[in-house]
């Protein structure tokens, strides 16, 4: 059965110190996409993670999780897919935005420590379907769009299953508000998975909730800051430095 949790009250982590960020580009079979990296010192593992359909990597999540994890251990490289880097306005086809995934995947891997591949919405769909094949080290899927508003019956579920099957450790953290599918919605299975109470799509949270957004995104942060930790090591042994 997944493990669900809600508000923890973690106070989440600040990046304070660390290397000065950097970006590249990486040539892709869809095109040219870009890698900001997040370095953090003596890293143990990357965290790479990508931008929906909607938007980019300035998402509020994806900013919070690059301040916050360089500061655990975590080097965190936010993804542009070759159509946002491209300018287009509509993102590419699910069979493009695989493509430009798989073609950068070697540049996440260069570093030479575990990548845990992740994305929010359609990048989280992406994480999901490539991350067998390319032997991530888990998968975090934030705000996983488990079917289109309004349309339960049309659901995406063994997108996210299909990795959990594989043996690929997830970790989805969606928003209770979310209408692309609530926490209650989502199958049973051995993942974890987190509410942001009264968070919508973008994990945004309204200014009458209990959460002030801040808190929000340090339980984001908190919650796979955690997860991370909890990841097996290399070779399947649970790292004792972790616990």
């Amino acid at each position: 059965m997944s493990t669900r949790t809600g508000n923890t009250g973690h106070t989440g982590h600040t990046q304070t110190t660390g290397t000065p960020r950097t970006t590249e580009t990486v040539g892709t079979p869809a095109g040219e996409a870009r890698i900001t990296w997040h370095p953090a010192p003596g890293a143990r593992l990357v965290l790479a993670v990508s931008h929906g359909a909607g938007g980019g990597i300035e998402a509020r999540d994806l900013q919070a999780l690059a301040a916050a994890l360089p500061a655990r251990g975590v080097t965190v490289a936010l993804v542009e897919q070759p159509w946002r880097v491209a300018g287009k306005k509509v993102a590419a086809a699910p069979k493009v935005l695989d493509e430009g995934w798989l073609g950068l995947w070697p540049a996440l891997t260069r570093p030479g420590l575990p990548v845990v591949a992740g994305g929010r919405s359609a990048g989280a769909r992406v994480a999901c379907r490539t991350a067998a094949g390319l032997g991530a080290a888990g998968v975090l899927a934030l705000a996983f769009p488990l079917h289109p508003p309004g349309k339960p019956e049309k659901s995406r579920a063994e997108e996210l299953t299909g990795a959990v099957d594989a043996g690929v450790p997830v970790l989805v953290v969606q928003g209770g508000r979310d209408p692309f599918g609530r926490p209650e919605e989502f199958p049973e299975g051995p993942y974890d998975l987190v509410e942001v109470a009264a968070g919508d799509h973008g994990l945004a949270v309204p200014k009458r909730a209990e959460q002030t957004q801040e808190q929000a995104l340090a339980q984001v942060t908190g919650a796979v800051g955690d997860w991370l930790d909890r990841l097996p090591a290399p070779g399947g042994r649970p790292d004792a430095a972790r616990t």
